[in-house]
Protein backbone atom coordinates (compact mmCIF):
# COMPACT_ATOMS: atom_id res chain seq x y z
CA UNK A 1 0.00 0.00 0.00
CA UNK A 2 1.55 3.48 -0.87
CA UNK A 3 2.26 6.06 1.84
CA UNK A 4 -0.11 8.61 2.37
CA UNK A 5 1.76 11.65 1.81
CA UNK A 6 0.54 15.54 3.43
CA UNK A 7 1.86 18.95 3.44
CA UNK A 8 3.59 17.77 6.95
CA UNK A 9 4.85 14.85 5.92
CA UNK A 10 6.46 15.79 2.77
CA UNK A 11 9.64 16.91 4.13
CA UNK A 12 10.30 13.35 6.31
CA UNK A 13 10.15 11.56 2.92
CA UNK A 14 11.98 13.83 0.41
CA UNK A 15 14.75 13.36 3.56
CA UNK A 16 14.55 9.72 3.74
CA UNK A 17 17.77 9.00 1.50
CA UNK A 18 15.67 6.69 -0.75
CA UNK A 19 14.19 7.47 -4.09
CA UNK A 20 10.72 8.49 -4.26
CA UNK A 21 7.71 7.71 -6.42
CA UNK A 22 4.87 10.40 -5.47
CA UNK A 23 1.16 10.24 -7.09
CA UNK A 24 -0.48 12.96 -7.24
CA UNK A 25 -4.71 12.24 -7.52
CA UNK A 26 -7.81 12.77 -6.23
CA UNK A 27 -11.31 10.80 -5.36
CA UNK A 28 -12.99 11.93 -8.12
CA UNK A 29 -10.60 11.61 -10.52
CA UNK A 30 -11.59 8.73 -12.84
CA UNK A 31 -7.93 7.77 -14.52
CA UNK A 32 -6.54 8.21 -10.90
CA UNK A 33 -8.40 5.13 -9.78
CA UNK A 34 -7.46 3.33 -12.60
CA UNK A 35 -4.01 3.80 -11.94
CA UNK A 36 -4.43 3.71 -7.95
CA UNK A 37 -3.91 -0.19 -7.64
CA UNK A 38 -0.58 0.05 -9.87
CA UNK A 39 0.81 2.56 -7.84
CA UNK A 40 -0.42 0.27 -4.64
CA UNK A 41 1.50 -2.64 -6.21
CA UNK A 42 4.67 -1.08 -7.01
CA UNK A 43 4.63 0.54 -3.29
CA UNK A 44 4.86 -3.39 -2.30
CA UNK A 45 7.08 -5.11 -5.09
CA UNK A 46 9.55 -1.77 -4.73
CA UNK A 47 9.43 -1.53 -0.12
CA UNK A 48 12.73 -0.76 1.26
CA UNK A 49 13.86 0.23 -1.98
CA UNK A 50 11.50 2.74 -2.87
CA UNK A 51 9.40 5.10 -1.14
CA UNK A 52 5.90 5.21 -2.81
CA UNK A 53 3.45 7.54 -1.79
CA UNK A 54 -0.14 9.12 -2.77
CA UNK A 55 -0.60 13.26 -2.36
CA UNK A 56 -4.05 13.63 -2.53
CA UNK A 57 -4.42 16.84 -4.33
CA UNK A 58 -8.01 18.91 -2.56
CA UNK A 59 -6.15 18.26 0.80
CA UNK A 60 -2.61 19.20 -0.15
CA UNK A 61 -1.95 22.37 -1.95
CA UNK A 62 1.81 23.29 -0.77
CA UNK A 63 2.98 20.00 -2.20
CA UNK A 64 0.86 20.26 -5.39
CA UNK A 65 2.01 24.07 -5.99
CA UNK A 66 5.07 23.04 -5.02
CA UNK A 67 5.60 20.66 -8.21
CA UNK A 68 3.45 22.82 -9.96
CA UNK A 69 0.96 20.23 -10.67
CA UNK A 70 -1.85 21.11 -12.76
CA UNK A 71 -3.31 17.76 -14.22
CA UNK A 72 -3.92 14.35 -12.44
CA UNK A 73 -2.57 11.43 -12.17
CA UNK A 74 0.55 12.79 -12.22
CA UNK A 75 3.48 10.76 -10.95
CA UNK A 76 7.03 11.98 -9.90
CA UNK A 77 10.01 10.42 -9.70
CA UNK A 78 12.26 12.03 -7.27
CA UNK A 79 15.82 11.19 -7.06
CA UNK A 80 18.00 13.28 -3.95
CA UNK A 81 15.08 15.83 -4.11
CA UNK A 82 15.43 16.59 -7.69
CA UNK A 83 12.41 15.41 -9.92
CA UNK A 84 13.80 13.08 -12.87
CA UNK A 85 11.01 11.99 -14.61
CA UNK A 86 7.87 12.18 -14.42
CA UNK A 87 4.00 10.47 -15.97
CA UNK A 88 1.17 12.29 -16.90
CA UNK A 89 -2.57 10.63 -16.99
CA UNK A 90 -2.70 6.81 -16.89
CA UNK A 91 0.05 4.52 -17.57
CA UNK A 92 0.53 0.85 -18.04
CA UNK A 93 2.32 -1.01 -15.25
CA UNK A 94 5.51 -1.83 -17.20
CA UNK A 95 5.98 1.79 -17.99
CA UNK A 96 6.00 2.78 -14.51
CA UNK A 97 8.41 -0.34 -13.49
CA UNK A 98 10.91 0.96 -15.78
CA UNK A 99 10.80 4.57 -14.80
CA UNK A 100 11.28 3.13 -10.90
CA UNK A 101 14.07 0.95 -12.23
CA UNK A 102 15.54 3.77 -13.43
CA UNK A 103 15.51 5.57 -10.39
CA UNK A 104 17.19 2.21 -8.69
CA UNK A 105 20.23 2.85 -11.69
Amino acid sequence: MALAVTDATIEEVLNSGKPVVLDFWAEWCGPCRMIGPIVDELATEYEGKVIIGKVDVDNNDDVTSKYGIRNIPTILFIKNGEVVDKQVGAAQKAALVEKVENLLK
